[in-house]
């Protein structure tokens, strides 16, 4: 089965066909670095991770390439609200972002260029358009992307520029639906926030940032190009315009990410329910984040609540209680089951791949109740293949650093409660029912509770 997803722009489930056999080329638009990182930022680049991930599966080689924005209004802005230097103020949020996408085993991009590194190329981006007539220079030094020229302007969205939100008309902008390619150099603004350019100092807007960018890195035209649903409108349907105006086939397929609610709402400043990524990395493994953050489709919501990290913590849980229980057997190699790769082929559908992965958990549980070894064995190395391809393996490699400072307590515990279990488990199957009992209320004077479920038994620490 060939992989199936979603294109944005043809608003429909489409076969992708990479455009060079064997390889995929992919740009996402990465974090614009002007405060510390939140969830939704981790959500929009794990769903990419994922992404590459099961097209390395099924034998693709992937070149991912993901912006940062160093340079903009708002970080200007932040920088003069708090007398930190622009640049500083984007180099320590960008070691924020990586430091959580780190944490989560988020694969870093086969390159991450900034916005400040690539001012000529969107200077040489500029001057096409101005040369095809679809843009213009103002006596003030800016340049405008001119809508009005652009016939198919607002084909990403569906609409026409009449309907679309607009900025105020400006000195020398033509139209309120003109956007910005350059923005000239104010004298409130530094220096050093300011190149030289044939229409005077500035710097480029942002919309004109990562159309030079995925260009310069991955050609005139490329297979995705992936971002959050929020950048839509206007900076995507921006990017494809100025792109296909200044004659580059760009993106061949669009990818987008949806959000992250807290309690069914948006998250905003104004409304004060930010959670950012520190706070959950302080509240929770980095490893069950991932997990929680990859339950939901990625073209829908994730509404986070109260328990939600617990409810994670709890349903991964069984995932690594199944491979303590069954580390003891044989080890081999296997692929993943058809129903999880027809779910990961089917647009990233990763809630349906997850229950393929829990039902494989509970039928190897039931296996080693019932001392089939061979069922067993088979499901642990399926379930190892899963989570291989998920990046949710703790036995692997790339997990192999968690079990560093607390965490190291963590593991400890938790692998020490699950021997526990293990030996309960194999008594009660024994009809040692007293030995169960014993073990059972040994964890439970210790604080550790156990809940014989359908789904096998499931520990908690008590509050």
């Amino acid at each position: 089965m060939s992989i199936r997803l979603y294109d944005s722009l043809k608003q429909a489930e489409v076969d992708f066909h990479p455009l060079t056999k064997g390889s995929v080329s992919m740009y996402v638009c990465g974090p614009t670095v002007q405060s510390e990182p939140h969830v939704g930022h981790l959500r929009s680049a794990l769903v990419y991770d994922l992404w590459w991930r099961w097209m390395e599966y099924r034998g693709l080689n992937v070149t991912m390439v993901r912006n940062v924005t160093d340079i903009d209004d708002k970080i200007l802005e932040k920088s003069a609200q708090s007398g930190e230097q622009w640049w500083a103020l984007a180099s320590r949020v960008e070691h924020l972002f990586h430091e959580a996408s780190d944490a989560l085993r988020i694969r870093r991009p086969a390159i991450e260029p900034r916005a400040t590194g690539d001012i000529p190329a969107m200077q040489e981006l500029i001057g096409r358009l101005i040369d095809n007539g679809h843009a213009y220079a103002t006596d003030e030094g800016d340049v405008y992307f001119d809508v009005a020229s652009w016939k198919n302007y607002g084909e990403l969205t569906r609409q026409k520029p009449d309907d679309m939100a607009s900025d105020e008309p400006r000195a020398g902008k033509r139209s309120a639906h003109d956007f910005a390619l350059w923005k000239a150099h104010k004298a409130t603004e530094p220096d050093t926030a300011s190149w030289d350019a044939p229409w005077g100092k500035g710097r480029p807007g942002w919309h004109l940032e990562c159309s030079a960018m995925s260009v310069r890195y991955l050609g005139s035209q490329f297979d995705i190009h992936g971002g959050g649903l929020d950048l839509r409108f206007p900076h995507h349907e921006n990017e494809l315009a100025q792109s296909r105006a200044a004659g580059d086939a760009f993106a061949n397929h669009w990818l987008h990410s949806a959000l992250v609610l807290v309690n069914g709402q948006k998250m905003s400043k104004s409304l004060g329910n930010s959670i950012y990524a520190s706070q959950w990395l302080e509240a929770a493994r980095p490893i069950v984040i991932r997990y929680a953050l990859a339950t939901a489709h990625y073209r829908s919501d994730i509404d986070v609540h109260e328990g939600f990290l617990t409810e994670a913590e709890a349903a991964f849980s069984r995932i690594e209680g199944f491979l303590s229980r069954s580390a003891s057997f044989e080890k081999s190699d296997a692929d993943v089951p058809e129903s999880f790769a027809a779910a990961m082929d089917s647009d990233l559908g990763i809630p349906q791949a997850l229950s393929v992965l829990h039902e494989t958990v509970r039928s190897g549980n039931q296996a080693i109740d019932s001392r089939d070894q061979v069922a067993a064995a088979k499901a642990r190395a399926e379930v190892v293949a899963m989570v291989d391809v998920l990046g949710l393996n703790p036995e692997s490699h790339e997990w192999a650093d968690a079990s560093s400072g607390q965490g190291a307590s963590d593991e400890a515990l938790s692998a020490l409660v699950q021997a526990l279990i293990t030996q309960r488990e194999t008594a009660r199957a024994e009809k040692n029912f007293a030995a169960s009992d014993l073990i059972r209320d040994a964890l439970a004077s210790s604080g550790i509770d156990v809940v014989d479920t359908d789904n096998g038994p499931e520990w908690s620490i008590r509050g």
